[in-house]
C-alpha cells in the first residue's frame, strides 16, 4: 500500500478545515496564519508518526509470514524424509 502521501494528505485536509473555521469565525489575518501554521505543523508530524507506525507493523507482518512459510516448508520436508525412513 502506498503511504508516501499520507502525512501530506492529512496535513492539507486539516489545513483546509482550519481555513474554513477561521474564515467563519472571522479571525484576523495574523490569527488565521498562525492557526494555519500550527495546525499544518502538528498534523504533518502526526501523519509522519502514523505512516511510520503503519510501515513498522507491515514489516513485522511480512517477517512473520516469511517465517511461517519457512516453517511450513521445513515441516513438509521433514515429514517426507521421516516417512521414507520408517518404511
Amino acid at each position: 500500500m502506498n503511504r508516501k502521501n499520507l502525512p501530506l494528505l492529512l496535513m492539507l485536509t486539516a489545513g483546509a478545515v482550519t481555513c474554513i473555521i477561521t474564515f467563519i469565525e472571522e479571525y484576523t489575518m495574523t490569527e488565521k496564519l498562525v492557526a494555519l501554521f500550527v495546525v499544518l505543523l502538528i498534523f504533518y508530524v502526526l501523519g509522519s508518526v502514523l505512516k511510520w507506525t503503519l510501515d513498522f507493523f507491515e514489516q513485522q507482518n511480512e517477517a512473520r509470514l516469511k517465517e511461517e512459510g519457512e516453517v511450513i516448508e521445513k515441516e513438509s520436508e521433514d515429514s517426507v524424509d521421516g516417512g521414507d525412513v520408517q518404511e
